[in-house]
């Protein structure tokens, strides 16, 4: 790797080389800084005015990620690099998303430093490849889902809001054309890494991401977009969206949108899960943009690709924060005592724990499956949607069970499995967002 990063990013993009290079990670100052309070009203958007992207244009070929070799054998088993990063990923979210979550949660926003110090993972470079200033060199599917599933062990909400940027950073390298990536891409191979955010979901009833209300309509110098799309992460600090509309004529379509574009407006949209990302809702009433706005150019790309990896990813959460699940009900019940004996001596308890470990499995082995087949290139669809199925429903089954098993306790916001209960809901509903 050309570029030499410090502590826990330095392990990340030289791919975990060493163990000495493991070694200089530093996860355990404590937090410092702001919490950004989310209004319950609305949001003022500002972002994009400040960095101000600079357009380039005739820089030639894109830049993409090569693709690794398929092997041709079915072995879903993590190689020892893929193994060291889930494991200091985990570190990290255990860490320092675990404790910040509580607080988070009740204030609809992360910590400011700790999203600052989350782009210090190196995440979003490791998804462009170093012709375009980052430290990627291949796609990898699977290593993603496997940082998505660590980080929603730490806390669901919180991975959503570290990895919201990174999504546009991966939408940007798969698919924006070298002028795009010129323009947008190098601002996420910076130290500051822009908030930003893919905006597919809108608030209807049996939401179909392949129909959309939100609509781009072409004229002689641009587009002009209308609509709105909601549960939009980070939406009152981002910089830059990816909007995703009905192209007329032409079907679905993605567009880059900065935040400072006259027409676009934010309003706060809490909800029962996933507080921690600050949703909002973008609205765009006539926004005018230019030719070039659309990603992937005048003929697009594979829109159905999109919608496939971003629902892997939001699989790879579901399994993260099931096994969070896990691991908190199995020693609270054989540490709480009714009767005179640990509750896991109860058989309703105890089969209650053993689903909740089978179906976590279940739900790993269809994301892991469904990563790996779109790592190689192969036709992904349905393993994708037989993963969103099992995790939108056994999900929730899961956080309800957990909820069951602290009894009392399963309510109270002293325990974290209240929240997770909350978040793992928004398996089932969530559309875009984020991407592996």
């Amino acid at each position: 790797m050309a570029r030499d990063l410090q502590g826990f990013g330095l392990a990340l993009l030289n791919r975990f080389a060493s163990n000495r290079t493991v070694q200089k990670m530093k996860l355990d100052k404590a937090a410092e800084g702001v919490i950004f309070q989310a209004s319950k009203t609305g949001f003022k958007v500002a972002g994009a005015a400040n960095r101000g992207f600079k357009k380039v244009s005739g820089k030639g070929k894109a830049d993409r990620l090569s693709k690794p070799a398929a092997s041709g054998l079915f072995d879903l088993t993590p190689n020892e690099e893929q193994s060291m990063m889930r494991d200091s990923v985990q570190r990290y979210a255990e860490e320092r998303l675990r404790p910040a979550a509580y607080d988070a949660d009740n204030n609809c926003a992360a910590p400011e430093d700790l999203l600052s110090e989350a782009n210090e993972l190196g995440l979003a470079l490791m998804a462009i490849p170093e012709d375009a200033g980052g430290a990627g060199y291949e796609q990898s599917a699977v290593t993603n889902v496997l940082v998505g599933e660590s980080l929603a062990h730490g806390d669901m909400g919180l991975a959503v809001a570290v990895l919201a940027p990174v999504a546009v950073a991966n939408a940007l390298a798969r698919w924006g054309t070298a002028d795009q990536q010129a323009t947008y891409l190098s601002a996420f191979a910076e130290e500051n890494v822009p908030p930003a955010a893919l905006a597919v979901l809108e608030a209807s009833v049996l939401f179909d991401p392949f129909k959309l209300a939100t609509t781009a309509t072409q004229t002689g110098e641009g587009f002009v977009l209308n609509g709105t799309k909601s549960m939009v992460p980070l939406a009152g600090q981002a910089e830059l969206f990816l909007i995703a509309a009905e192209l007329e004529g032409s079907g679905p379509a993605v567009f880059i949108v900065p935040s400072d574009t006259k027409g676009l407006t934010i309003e706060a949209e809490p909800g029962m899960g996933l507080r921690a990302a600050s949703m909002g809702r973008v609205i765009l009433d006539k926004v005018q943009l230019p030719a070039d706005a659309r990603l992937g150019g005048q003929d697009g790309f594979d829109y159905a690709e999109l919608i496939g990896l971003s629902r892997i990813a939001w699989c790879s959460l579901a399994v993260g924060c099931s096994q969070a699940v896990l691991d908190y009900v199995i020693p609270y019940a054989n540490e709480r005592k009714a009767f005179g004996e640990p509750i896991s001596h109860r058989q309703a308890v105890a089969f209650m724990i053993s689903n909740i470990g089978i179906e976590t499995e279940g739900m790993r082995l269809l994301t892991w499956r469904a990563a790996s087949r779109a790592e190689q290139g192969k036709d992904f669809a349905r393993d994708a949607a037989l993963a969103r199925k099992l995790c939108a429903d056994k999900g929730m089954q899961v956080g309800n069970d957990g909820v069951q098993v602290l009894g009392g306790h399963g309510f109270v916001k002293e325990h974290p499995v209240e929240r997770w209960y909350r978040d793992l809901r928004a398996i089932g509903v969530m559309e875009g967002v984020l991407l592996v």
